[in-house]
């Protein structure tokens, strides 16, 4: 299934999709209104979270898609966002020529612990359709497009879009400076929806594309693969949990998987969409900090 928040006036909803339509579980008896809501009940009866959500598909209104996508919001709330990074070749390949930067990102690649790091709280991440940001004390500010993994209480529970916003020449400057180019407002997003392993099918291949539209015009498009990862998404999770605080629910972004040519800088007004395949499209426009 998919899994939506919407907000009509001042009311937050979970709706609920699957093949035959789109339902708001909010209306149900027990009025859950979050994705976290859903796999807190799936961890006290060692179920699945769709196995949950369909228990109160037959009492849900049914809601048009067209209005979901309308009133979407961020899909869930993360206590924290955290980042992988060098996961895929393109990553490491783009320092090349860059002295200490090279070396640091070939060593990430090829060893034996990947890089995690912490990328942002909630009150800096953005949802479907607000505004990203880029830094006014920074001149090449890039989209990074990464499938998402949501974690409750540090175990996979689902999956959606992430975009990893970057200021690739502070974090040119000096590797140290890599949080100021990472950690700011505005500089993550995630969206349009959570979806369960059930949905996504195999994590570890699905095709993933970025565009960029600048003034009506398509400045840069590419696509990828998730089976482009040399590390795996339980990897990935099981260094984040290890020996640190886990909190109930995080996002973890899995790597950049797409980066536009060094000529390339975002600019106000642009339009970043990545699609990933099961999950959806995330779309934001891009705002001068």
């Amino acid at each position: 299934m998919r899994y939506y928040r919407i907000q009509r006036g001042e009311t937050v909803s979970l709706v609920a999709e699957d093949d035959n339509g789109t339902y708001d579980l909010t209306q149900t008896g027990p009025e859950p209104n979050s994705f976290r809501e859903l796999a807190d009940a799936a961890t006290l009866t060692d179920q699945s979270v769709d196995d949950i959500a369909r228990r109160h598909l037959d009492d849900a209104p049914r809601v048009d898609l067209e209005t979901v996508h309308e009133h979407l919001i961020r899909p869930v709330d993360p206590d924290e966002v955290w980042g992988a990074g060098v996961t895929y070749a393109i990553s490491q390949e783009s320092r090349e020529g860059e002295g200490g930067l090279e070396e640091a990102y070939i060593g990430a690649y090829e060893g034996d612990r990947p890089e995690v790091y912490f990328k942002a709280t909630p009150t800096r991440t953005v949802g479907p359709d607000d505004p990203i940001g880029i830094r006014g004390d920074s001149d090449w500010d890039v989209p990074e497009p990464e499938f998402t993994m949501i974690l409750h209480d540090g175990k996979i529970a689902g999956y959606t879009v992430g975009n990893d916003v970057c200021s690739r020449d502070i974090e040119r400057d000096n590797l140290l400076y890599l949080p100021q180019s990472k950690i700011y407002d505005k500089s993550c997003a995630i969206g349009p929806c959570i979806v369960t392993e059930e949905t996504i099918g195999d994590p570890h291949d699905v095709e993933m594309t970025l565009t960029i539209e600048r003034d009506g015009d398509v400045a840069f498009t590419e696509s990828t693969s998730t089976s482009q990862m040399v590390r795996s998404c339980e990897e990935l999770a099981e260094f984040f949990r290890r020996y640190n605080y886990v909190p109930e629910s995080t996002a973890l972004l899995t790597g950049t998987s797409i980066i536009p040519p060094d000529d390339f800088t975002l600019e106000e007004d642009d339009l970043v969409s990545i699609e990933i395949e099961n999950v959806g499209t995330l779309q934001n426009p891009v705002e001068q900090l």
